[in-house]
């Protein structure tokens, strides 16, 4: 009896010990599952202590399904599974951390603005893999997470904002005891994810220290996860959270999703998100390309015997006067005026009585340069002729030529026009944050930037200039107020994507009006590929004013729209798989609706 309980403390001992030392137990030296996996979905978690020997566990890997995501976690000695299958599998380039979840503390403030929850319906699944898309990653079929909602190794939880409803982050945890009896009482933290486009600070946070304390009141010892080496923000809040890093390894297979990990930078590693995402649709389809300036986006695309430059979306199939049109916005406003498109009532920037004029009749008025673009030099919700007239000198320190128009009410909505027909809808909202109660303006902007541009690979950011003073000077706020919990400010008029404004997919949604429109214009200008962009009241209503053609569109970002497929369609229509192709080359109908065919 004596013996049992001195070995009891012995072994209690020993694993606080390793733990400590940030070791796992030596296989065999307590009860656990051997070989143990857990399916997640989008991959299996293969844990490595549980695999006495290096030959089953590349096994295991070689076993990784399509499409799928597998990691060998907790690998103690890398090098020796490495040498065991060196063309198939390496080295995860992430660092793992550690949460103690015995001296784990949960934080007195609350989430404002959103709440934390397990998930709940399957609706709540299919929002999970909308974020998982909009942030790249692999989804796991939305049944697969709604069947495994009352799993005991997997845990789901997600973050719903308070005034709408909507998702807006998610979080995974693994039960360590529950997946392979783990003799440590572990857990870890997976696909930790949070919707870009959500105003309120903090949700990442909050959904961490919710699993935390999930998994510290079932007992667990600790909360481990796997990040890349690379994202500084992410460990930035791990570290202030508590986590400290821990010498464990993660191994995975060399396959086209973990591409980017194992084959080093490459000449395309500075491509923008506009142009990565053909290039990577082309080397798909087996189209050759090349990187010609890579900080440019500029690459040539090879197939069957043609080739063909490109500048992002824009190619050399979009001739210099349909270029040359849309450079213009005085004279794309004539071009597509003629063609009968409705265009805001313009008026003449040094006619200052027709300037107050404009202002009695409509409200407010619009500057904005003739040349220029991602929302530079725009100048928007201008109600008093001074502020117009500071609006115009602003704006001609950028160009010369500036516009004065209407300021028409309503949504921004960006169509996607490629070969005539429209691919994608997406309404832009301007962007805002969310008041805590607590963090300045300042703050609650600088964080939503960084979030921002975390998600676009830098292309979208929040200015913090005298735009944006004016615009939450017209709300009643300045820079360093803190406003109430819940109240949403917009902190720009502006709906520009690199201004930091959001986009939101509309395209199954959008009036057909507004489809004749953005074509009749694109036909206009003679134009392959275009964004159209027009205020509407509502995308769901035939009421609209244009507002510009662009003639480079960004494609990314339109999830779940195939933006690139269409794009690649065009540039070599025999790449396009043969059943897509037939729809596409099939006879229009009588009335056409002038939307995407395939």
């Amino acid at each position: 009896m004596a013996s049992d309980v001195r070995a009891g403390r012995s072994k209690a001992h020993r694993l606080k010990r390793l733990r400590h030392e940030g070791l796992k137990p030596v296989v065999g030296a307590a009860p656990m599952a051997e070989n143990a996996t857990l399916d997640c979905g989008w991959g299996r978690l293969l844990f490595a202590q549980t695999f006495p020997k290096a030959e089953p566990l590349i096994d295991a890997l070689r076993a990784e399904g399509p499409d799928r995501r597998d990691i060998a976690f907790y690998v103690r000695n890398p090098h020796v599974l490495l040498a065991g299958a060196p063309q198939e599998v390496f080295l995860d380039p992430s660092h793992t951390f550690r949460l103690d979840l015995a001296t784990y503390r949960a934080s007195r403030r609350q989430p404002r603005g959103f709440l934390v929850r397990r998930l709940v319906s399957e609706a709540d699944a299919e929002a999970i893999n909308a974020i998982y898309a909009r942030r790249r990653m692999v989804q796991p079929p939305a049944d697969f997470v709604w069947s495994h909602r009352d799993d005991r190794s997997l845990v789901y939880l997600v973050a719903e904002d308070a005034a709408t409803g909507r998702i807006i982050g998610t979080v995974t945890g693994v039960n360590h005891q529950r997946a392979f009896e783990d003799p440590e009482a572990g857990s870890s933290l997976w696909c930790l994810a949070v919707d870009p486009q959500a105003s309120q600070p903090g949700i990442g946070e909050a959904l961490v220290r919710r699993l935390a304390e999930h998994f510290k009141t079932h007992g667990l010892a600790y909360m481990d996860l796997s990040v890349m080496h690379d994202n500084a923000q992410a460990i930035a809040l791990y570290e202030k959270l508590g986590f400290r890093r821990v010498s464990f390894f993660a191994v995975k297979r060399k396959n086209p999703i973990n591409e980017a990990l194992f084959v080093g930078p490459a000449e395309d590693a500075g491509l923008n998100p506009y142009a990565r995402i053909i290039v990577d649709e082309a080397r798909r389809r087996g189209i050759h390309t090349d990187i010609l300036d890579a900080e440019g986006g500029l690459f040539r695309l090879s197939w069957g015997g043609r080739s063909i430059r490109c500048r992002e979306s824009l190619s050399e199939l979009t001739s210099a006067v349909a270029l040359s049109i849309c450079d213009d916005k005085r004279m794309t406003r004539r071009i597509v005026e003629a063609a009968g498109v409705r265009v805001p009532e313009r008026f003449d920037a040094n006619d200052a009585p027709a300037l107050a004029a404009g202002l009695a009749r409509h409200g407010a008025l619009v500057v904005k340069v003739a040349r220029g673009e991602q929302g530079k030099g725009v100048f928007v919700g201008l109600t008093t002729l001074p502020a117009v007239q500071d609006a115009i000198a602003a704006a001609r320190s950028l160009c010369p030529e500036v516009l004065v128009e209407e300021q028409v009410e309503g949504d921004d909505l960006r169509l996607v026009v490629i070969d005539f027909k429209v691919v994608a809808a997406a309404v832009r909202r301007p962007p805002r944050v969310t008041g805590d109660g607590r963090s300045t303006l300042r703050a609650l902007i600088e964080h939503q930037s960084r979030r921002r541009a975390a998600a676009t690979g830098g292309e979208s950011r929040i200015p913090v200039d005298a735009e944006t003073e004016r615009t939450l000077a017209a709300a009643g706020y300045s820079l360093d107020d803190v406003a109430p919990e819940g109240e949403i400010i917009q902190v720009r008029k502006a709906a520009n994507l690199h201004l930091g404004g959001t986009i939101h997919d509309v395209t199954e949604e959008v009036h057909p009006a507004l489809i004749r429109a953005a074509v009749a214009a694109a036909r206009a200008i003679d134009i392959p590929v275009t964004g159209i962009d027009l205020m509407v009241r509502s995308h769901r209503e035939a009421d609209y004013a244009f507002i510009e053609a662009n003639e480079r569109p960004g494609l990314a970002n339109h999830e779940p729209q195939p933006t690139a497929e269409r794009f690649l369609d065009l540039l070599f229509p025999l790449s396009m798989p043969a059943a897509a192709r037939a729809v596409a080359l099939a006879p229009r109908p009588a009335e056409p609706t002038e939307t995407s065919a395939a």
